[in-house]
């Protein structure tokens, strides 16, 4: 059988195999992307095969095909590992740094049904932290703004002008911290938050960090499945009483890792567009030009640059190449939106503001905690901006380090010089410990947790 992503007339060519790759990690896709992007559209097309870390792969790079793919109305794609010819035949490399992601068994991997009674649950969990009138997304604001108050005084205590790191001094450990509201109490956590920056940081450790997260998190819904609380594990069990322990475990692995990485890219990479596009001293942002931001963050560099392979249950033609089923195949939301079918010659300004992009993916498995990530995006946006006059770039803007993923677009570091607000007063290191606690709970525990969570973070950076 064969199905047909494009017009036109597919050439013949050798299978995917046995055609000579590009490198997908480069000194160009890294730091310079936009340049990669079109010297692979102006030799292959809207489609190009490539080398990722090993393992030969179709990254398809034309805004229509990617929409189309993602859309999926003919059901030609499939998100099943099994559906892997490569995989199937054993010929995958057994230690392709990127198995244990298509490994996990969880919904990002599932079609039909059992995607569909997975994503039933994710949707029916995030919801009441996503629905701003109930109670669960107030605490979870609540939280978003206390922790986030909590990071800039430790960052600022060093004095009203300094230097910061917004990457692991902020912007990645929010969130981090952040999800404990989503898991409920959970003892630990500040272990378990340093198990997920080793295991996100993919260093050399991060398999035996995975492996403890996964312990974690299968302590916490087995906890949840005998005594449900307000959280959402326990929202996804109300909503799918039949989920097993097992699944739910894979599911919070799943969720760790977008809350955790993908969260925290999206506020950084919004500080870096907003200090890009407008530098000089802010004394505030308002909500929708946050919003803005983070719109225009999202379509420059989307935080899942390119997304995890699928498979065609059939031979498909995209662009002038014909696509063996059973071929792995990655889309890509980054290259798409520098695809002159997208862009149309328009503007930056109108390109980027634009809610077209593909950012969040599309169809049957776009992103169901969007409203998540941006509410948590938004809050911290806002405080850093309000609590700071004055925040610069350290580094010019084309010598900001990239964090080489064939997946993620986001920084390594963004150093920052920073000058506190005039109504903000500097914070004493010891005037910070002995904080009051706050109004929302046990605020003096909290900013423990803050600080023991930056304390380990520096060490496993020293």
């Amino acid at each position: 059988m064969r199905a047909e992503s494009q017009a036109g007339t597919a050439s013949a060519h050798p299978p995917l195999e046995s055609l000579a790759v590009r490198p997908l990690l480069n000194r160009d896709y890294e730091s310079r992307p936009a340049l990669f992007y079109e010297r692979l559209r102006l030799e292959y097309g809207p489609v190009a095969p490539v080398d990722v870390l090993g393992v030969p792969v179709w990254l398809v790079i034309g805004y229509a095909q990617t929409l189309d793919i993602l859309r999926d109305t003919r059901g030609v794609w499939s998100r099943r590992l099994d559906s892997w010819r490569a995989y199937r035949e054993g010929s995958v490399p057994p230690d392709w740094p990127m198995l244990p992601l298509v490994e996990t068994g969880h919904s990002t991997f599932m079609d039909g049904a059992d995607s569909t009674r997975l994503r039933s649950a994710w949707s029916a969990g995030l919801r009441p932290f996503q629905d701003r009138t109930r109670p669960e997304a107030k605490d979870m604001e609540r939280d978003v703004r206390r922790h986030a108050d909590e990071l800039i005084t430790v960052l600022a205590e060093n004095g009203r002008t300094g230097w910061a790191d917004l990457s692991a001094q902020y912007a990645r450990p929010l969130p981090l911290l952040v999800m404990g509201r989503l898991l409920g109490e959970t003892p630990g956590y500040d272990e378990l938050i340093m198990d997920l920056w080793r295991a996100i940081d993919a260093g050399p450790d991060s398999g035996e960090a995975w492996g403890r997260v996964h312990a974690k998190m299968a302590a916490v819904c087995a906890a949840r499945k005998v005594s449900p609380g307000r959280d959402l594990p326990s929202f996804m069990l109300a909503a799918v009483p039949d989920l097993t322990v097992e699944e739910l475990t894979r599911e919070m692995a799943l969720m760790a890792g977008v809350v955790g990485d993908v969260t925290g890219t999206l506020i950084c990479n919004t500080i870096t567009e907003v200090l890009i596009g407008e530098t000089g001293a802010r004394d505030s942002l308002s909500a929708g030009m946050i919003q803005e931001a983070i719109n225009r963050a999202a379509a420059a560099h989307p935080p899942f640059a390119n997304l995890l392979p699928r498979w065609p249950k059939v031979d498909v033609r995209v662009g002038r190449f014909q696509i063996a089923a059973g071929d792995a195949v990655m889309v890509s939301p980054a290259a798409a939106h520098l695809d002159p079918a997208f862009t149309g010659g328009a503007g930056p300004d109108s390109i980027y503001s634009s809610r077209a992009h593909l950012a969040w993916s599309a169809g049957g498995h776009a992103c169901l905690g969007r409203d998540l990530a941006t509410s948590i995006t938004t809050i911290a946006v806002e405080r850093l901006f309000e609590r700071f006059a004055g925040l610069r770039l350290a580094l010019p803007p084309d010598q900001l380090p990239w964090r080489s993923s064939p997946i993620m677009r986001g920084l390594r570091s963004l150093p920052v010089t920073y000058e506190l607000g005039a109504d903000q007063p500097v914070p004493p290191a010891a005037e910070a410990e002995r904080a009051e606690p706050a109004a929302s709970g046990d605020g003096t525990r909290q900013e423990s947790l803050v600080r023991r969570v930056l304390r380990l973070i520096r060490l496993s950076q020293s």
